[in-house]
C-alpha cells in the first residue's frame, strides 16, 4: 500500500477549495503544500480561507512581497513578515520563485543577482524559525538554446516563447545555478529545497555532487520526473536510493476556478479527468520497473520514460516522511 502522499509543490488559488478537496481525493494525495501562499500586501487572506476549508490538508509558504526592494531595509522588512506568517499563521516555508536571478531588478533596471547580499535577512530568518527555503533557479537546459523545431522542448515554448531566455540579457544557466549554490553555501543552518530537482535533472552527477556537498541541500520532483525518467534508471534508482532523506515528492500541480496546470501548461488544456493520470505517471515511475511508459506531462517532451522501482521505505521518505519532518506537517 502506497499510503498517504503528500505533495510538496503545488499552487492552488483558494476560489477553487472545493475542486482542489475532490482532485486530491481522486488522485490518491492527501495533502499538499501551497507555494503560491502569498504574503500581507496580496495573497495571505485567501490562503487562510482554504487552509479553513481543507483544515490539515493544505498548508502555505510565503512569497515575499517585491515592492520596496531598493530600500535598504527590505530584506529586514520581509523577515519580519515572515516570522508573522509563521508565527501567527501557521505558514510552513518560504519560497523564493525564478523571478530571482531573470526578472527582478532594481531601479536602475540591473538584473539582480540569486546571491545578492539584500536578500540575507531572509535566509537566516528562515533559519531561525526552522522552516525550509523552496528556491526556483534558473529554468530548464532547453530554455537557454535556439526556440526553434530543433529544440526538443519546442512544443512547451511554442506556447510561451517569454520562457525561452538564450537570446535575452539574463545569466547563462550555469551561473544562475553557481549563484544559487553560493547562497546555500554561505547558509549551512538555512535548509535549502532547490525545486525542480534542482533544476539540473539533465545532469544526475551535479545532483548527487550537490546533495553530497551541502547538507543542508534538498530536492524536490516537481515537473522534472519527465526529464529524470529518461536517464537510465538502474542510476537514477541509485541515486534516490543513497539520498532518500533528502528527496521531496512534488509535482507542480496548479488548481484554481478556471485554470489547471500538470506540471506545464499549452496546447490542450487539461481536464480534471487527467489528473489522476498525471499522479498515476508519477507513482507508476517511483514504483515500478516499467519501461517506456508515458511521462506525466507531455508537452514537456516527445520521449517515454522508465521506472525506477524504489524499495517501499524509500518511496514512504519521498511520499510523505521527509516532508512532515522538513515542514513540521501533522502525522498521517
Amino acid at each position: 500500500p502506497r499510503g498517504p502522499v503528500i505533495d510538496v509543490h503545488a499552487h492552488l488559488d483558494a476560489r477553487a477549495a472545493n475542486r482542489i478537496e475532490r482532485l486530491l481525493d481522486a488522485s490518491g494525495v492527501h495533502s499538499v503544500v501551497n507555494l503560491s501562499g502569498g504574503n500581507f500586501r496580496q495573497g495571505i487572506s485567501a490562503s487562510l480561507r482554504l487552509s479553513q476549508h481543507l483544515p490539515g490538508r493544505v498548508f502555505h509558504s510565503y512569497t515575499p512581497d517585491w515592492s520596496g526592494l531598493d530600500e535598504p531595509w527590505w530584506g529586514v522588512r520581509e523577515a519580519i513578515q515572515l516570522e508573522r506568517a509563521v508565527r501567527q499563521f501557521g505558514f510552513v516555508g518560504l519560497k523564493i520563485s525564478k523571478a530571482l536571478g531573470l526578472y527582478l531588478r532594481d531601479k536602475n533596471q540591473v538584473l539582480l543577482d540569486v546571491d545578492d547580499p539584500r536578500f540575507d535577512p531572509l535566509w537566516e530568518k528562515a533559519a531561525e524559525l526552522g522552516i525550509p527555503v523552496s528556491i526556483h533557479t534558473s529554468d530548464p537546459k532547453a530554455f537557454w538554446e535556439p526556440n526553434n523545431a530543433a529544440n526538443e522542448r519546442y512544443d512547451e515554448l511554442h506556447h510561451h516563447p517569454s520562457w525561452s531566455f538564450g537570446d535575452k540579457p539574463v545569466p547563462t544557466r550555469n551561473a544562475l545555478l553557481a549563484m544559487r549554490d553560493r547562497v546555500i553555501d554561505r547558509h549551512p543552518a538555512t535548509t535549502f529545497v532547490c525545486v525542480h530537482f534542482a533544476n539540473n535533472p539533465e545532469d544526475l552527477d551535479y545532483v548527487d555532487a550537490l546533495l553530497q556537498r551541502y547538507p543542508n541541500a534538498m530536492v524536490d520532483l516537481s515537473a522534472r520526473v519527465p526529464e529524470i525518467g529518461r536517464h537510465p534508471p538502474a542510476k537514477v534508482r541509485d541515486l534516490f536510493v543513497r539520498h532518500a532523506d533528502r528527496i521531496l515528492f512534488g509535482t507542480d500541480i496548479g488548481i484554481g476556478p478556471g485554470f489547471l496546470m500538470l506540471g506545464s501548461t499549452g496546447g490542450d488544456p487539461p481536464t480534471d479527468a487527467d489528473v489522476a493520470t498525471f499522479y498515476q505517471s508519477h507513482f507508476r515511475f517511483l514504483e515500478t520497473h516499467d519501461r517506456q511508459f508515458n511521462h506525466p506531462t507531455p508537452i514537456q517532451g516527445r520521449w517515454k520514460i522508465d521506472g525506477i522501482g524504489l524499495p517501499p521505505a524509500v518511496r514512504t521518505k519521498i511520499y510523505r516522511t521527509n516532508a512532515i519532518r522538513l515542514f513540521g506537517l501533522p502525522t498521517q
